[in-house]
């Protein structure tokens, strides 16, 4: 739980001004290309089923959603919701400029929004403000799908000052997106086995250049693939890493100097791609699969174009993915992110709270979230082995934007029926399996997943992230020397970062 600030809170006041900080602009949403939008009445919009056919028993609700590139009223998801819950249910998206001002506005005006589905800073600015309605009591008089669905751990991220604001939306659960892949061809070439360790991978890289003459390791310039699985094997997982009790962040850590010292080696001696601190995933994707580099940091949802890319250029080629490396304690670990993704909440000012707690509540009842995510079994997917298949184009069509109207999340079964999105492509599918394979039992996720938006980190961490990673890159490609760290370390706790550790620590041992 955090505690908000009195001092820094304008209770009950509406014209507030939405802090950026954290949120790139508060755009957010899917970015997903829309897909053919479905007849004002598809053929596959199930009939009669849940409550349908009561939308007038029921007030009309207004809900406020993040950034989309679609049409609420044409899409699949909004109909079969409505036809579930017995809602009728009127959609305003967010601009994707300037969304925090637009959010204000709406949230001010006299419209009479009911819902609204929120980033991290934008809901604790309008919580802070006093524009959310607490749903402690809705919960428990409306809310039995809800707490059946979400864990009371993921609550706390939703909680300021003992009371709850929103239902917090988790997502898909953990899972990895990276893992280093290799010219496995070049490697039984050259006679190589896979490395297990930094210095074994040192020495593959060397081998790599000395004998094949090309890029031995490539990667791109944005987080986390900058860090990686190479940062884990000293000790640098996700931003926060608790510490004797305490906790660190990744630019406090001593081990971020040990860490930078091994990829400027890497650097200097030709090892890692010398253009890394310009390349962009997709230049580094073009020299793994134009046959440039023998080694990628590549993230699942990549694998089905770049490995095409890769055997379409060369039909012999073959690549294999290496387990994450061993720290030197002989010990893999990989560092996950389960945060909070979204807040749902309810506006202090609607006039329709109990209906829109009912309808929230009614989207988790297990066989219309089913719906939501999955669409109808036999039309949009379909089950082979006890796992969720997508059947296409059907499944892309009508839910291709069905993740934006979720509103909460069955946290045991949703990152199930995810995983229906990763098997379009068989390679896609493939590399999405190993990588959560070769995590299991070393997975550490980041202590902070669980926190409420926190004032000072929301205040401070993108910047403070852009300064983290800019100067990485510059210790990396020596442009700056690692004796420097300790100057940057203290530039970066005079912009924020003493005061974003300090909060976050407030919270962590609040949670003791």
């Amino acid at each position: 739980m955090i505690k908000i600030k009195k001092s820094a809170v304008l209770a009950g006041i509406l014209g507030f001004t939405l802090a950026l900080s954290g949120c790139g602009g508060g755009g957010g949403g899917t970015t997903d290309t829309p897909a053919a939008q479905p007849s004002d009445t598809p053929a596959t919009t199930p009939k009669d089923e849940g409550d349908g056919g009561k939308t007038a028993e029921k007030p009309g609700l207004r809900m406020i959603m993040q950034y989309g590139l679609f049409d609420p009223k044409t899409e699949y998801a909004a109909k079969y919701i409505q036809e579930r819950t017995g809602f009728n249910v009127e959609y305003e998206l967010l601009p994707a400029e300037n969304a925090d001002e637009k959010l204000n506005l709406l949230v001010s005006s006299k419209d009479n929004y009911d819902l609204v589905k929120l980033n991290a800073a934008q809901f604790y600015n309008l919580a802070s403000a006093g524009a959310l309605e607490p749903i402690d009591e809705l919960l428990e008089s409306h809310g039995n799908y809800i707490k059946q669905s979400i864990k009371q751990e993921s609550f706390g991220s939703a909680t300021i000052d003992g009371k709850i604001y929103g239902i917090p939306e988790t997502g898909a659960g953990v899972s990895i997106g990276e893992e280093l892949v290799v010219r496995q061809d070049w490697m039984d070439e050259l006679g190589l086995s896979t490395p297990t360790n930094a210095d074994e991978l040192y020495n593959v890289l060397k081998t790599i250049k000395e004998k094949k003459n090309v890029i031995p390791l490539t990667v791109s310039n944005k987080a986390p693939a900058i860090y990686g699985n190479i940062a884990t094997t000293f000790g640098v997982l996700t931003d926060w890493k608790e510490v004797d009790g305490k906790l660190m962040h990744r630019a406090e850590l001593p081990e971020m100097k040990e860490y930078l010292t091994f990829m400027n080696k890497l650097y200097k001696e030709g090892l890692l791609d010398n253009e890394t601190p310009i390349n962009t995933a997709q230049k580094s994707i073009e020299k793994f699969s134009g046959g440039k580099a023998a080694m990628y940091e590549l993230a699942w949802w990549n694998a089905g174009t770049t490995i095409d890319a890769l055997t379409k250029n060369f039909p012999d080629a073959k690549t294999s993915i290496i387990p994450y490396l061993k720290g030197k304690d002989g010990k893999a670990v990989v560092g996950v992110k389960t945060n909070t993704t979204w807040y749902v909440a309810i506006l202090k000012s609607s006039k329709n709270k109990e209906a829109a707690m009912e309808f929230l509540n009614a989207k988790l009842e297990p066989e219309t979230f089913k719906g939501i995510a999955l669409g109808k079994e036999g039309v949009h997917h379909e089950v082979k082995d006890g796992k969720y298949y997508p059947i296409l184009p059907i499944f892309n069509d009508e839910l291709n934007n069905a993740s934006s109207f979720l509103t909460g999340v069955d946290e045991e079964k949703y990152p199930i029926y995810w995983q229906a999105r990763v098997r379009k492509d068989p390679v896609l599918q493939a590399h999405f399996e190993a990588f959560q394979k070769n995590a299991e039992g070393i997975i550490v996720v980041d202590p902070m997943s669980t926190a409420p938006p926190i004032e000072a980190v929301s205040k401070y961490q993108l910047k403070l992230t852009t300064m983290l990673d800019d100067n990485v890159l510059q210790f990396i490609s020596g442009a700056k020397p690692i004796d420097a760290y300790d100057q940057f370390l203290a530039q970066w706790r005079a912009e924020g970062g003493a005061d974003m550790v300090n909060a976050a620590n407030e919270w962590f041992q609040s949670t003791k």
